[in-house]
């Protein structure tokens, strides 16, 4: 089915190309249910979803050549459950009637669920479809899930792992395992007698998000120059939002400053899009960066959906929501 509204708004102008982008899946064999700040779950009801997601972009004309899957693929309630092996193939056997590529993102419950060796054997490791060149060198020990693909001249993806840095998914023996949670005591602790704990700006410092290392943030610089070197537009995605206007509870990666003040380096990203906050959010920043975070499926009542088809042009994207998800229309700086 043609996207009437796309066409309405565009008149005869074709995009250069389309993908699709879906978020927080959350997929358990279990009822509906709140979760521990009282909001309902559909559990059950997001495969049929992802169902009816992939079922529309197969019957667009012009339909996606790829989807971004933002993470969050099963809930973390499947590992006591023992069935995150279960769920998660259940979910893969729904995505694999899409006609075009999976682009899939590692959220916090990925690693609730798996540790880092599973999930780079798994499905769910699409670096195989990184782009051949530029070949941008990373670190001798590097482990970070990140990428970049090139889907139509002049416009590359960057995918980047937000649990770099994180309290769970590698061995407590790790140095990453121990410089995240040296990190968290030193953000959550008083340093000084008398210092309140928490300060309010880094209450986003909390297990359930993450951060990006040293290294990968130097691998991000390094495919941004090349980018913008060859004058493409880069649309950075990720699990956790990196803007405090993007979202509206603390969804926000450790080091979101970090992450931000390297993409404002570059004039190439044009957008970051991420899932997370399942209320979803949306601002565009002081570099003209649009940041996208997409509504959670698994909290969209049966009678609605969560996803989006985004159209791609020379001087903007155009985002059609479906169910609780806005369409937008944004230009590019």
């Amino acid at each position: 089915m043609e996207d009437k509204d796309h066409i309405q708004t565009m008149g005869n102008r074709q995009p250069y190309f389309t993908f699709g982008v879906i978020a927080d899946i959350q997929y358990a064999d279990r009822p509906t249910g709140p979760n521990c700040w009282g909001t309902l779950r559909y559990y059950r009801d997001s495969l049929v979803h992802l169902s009816h997601a992939v079922a529309e972009w197969n019957s667009q004309d012009s339909g996606p050549t790829f989807v971004l899957q933002l993470g969050d693929i099963i809930d973390s309630s499947n590992k006591k459950l023992q069935a995150s092996e279960k769920a998660l193939q259940e979910v893969l056997k729904v995505a694999d009637d899409m006609k075009g590529h999976w682009h899939h993102v590692w959220g916090n419950h990925e690693l609730y669920n798996f540790n880092r060796s599973y999930l780079i054997q798994s499905k769910l490791n699409t670096q195989w479809l990184e782009d051949p060149k530029p070949v941008i060198k990373r670190g001798e020990n590097a482990d970070y899930y990140a990428y970049h693909f090139s889907p139509f001249p002049k416009f590359r993806f960057v995918v980047i792992d937000t649990y770099d840095h994180s309290s769970f998914g590698r061995d407590m023996n790790h140095p990453k395992y121990k410089e995240s949670v040296a990190s968290m005591s030193e953000w959550h602790f008083p340093k000084e007698p008398g210092e309140s704990q928490v300060c309010k700006p880094e209450r986003h410092v909390v297990n359930f998000n993450g951060g990006v290392g040293r290294d990968q943030l130097s691998w991000l610089h390094n495919i941004l120059t090349y980018s913008d070197e060859q004058e493409e537009k880069v649309v950075v995605a990720s699990h956790v939002p990196i803007h405090p206007e993007a979202q509206v509870t603390n969804c926000l990666a450790w080091n979101y400053r970090e992450i931000l003040e390297v993409l404002h380096c570059h004039s190439c990203v044009v957008s970051y899009i991420a899932g997370h906050e399942h209320h979803g959010g949306y601002c565009q920043d002081s570099h003209g960066i649009h940041h996208i975070t997409m509504e959670g499926v698994v909290e969209s009542p049966p009678n609605t959906n969560a996803f989006a088809t985004v159209h791609m042009y020379k001087d903007k994207m155009v985002l059609h929501g479906r169910g609780r998800v806005k369409s937008r229309e944004l230009k590019f700086v």
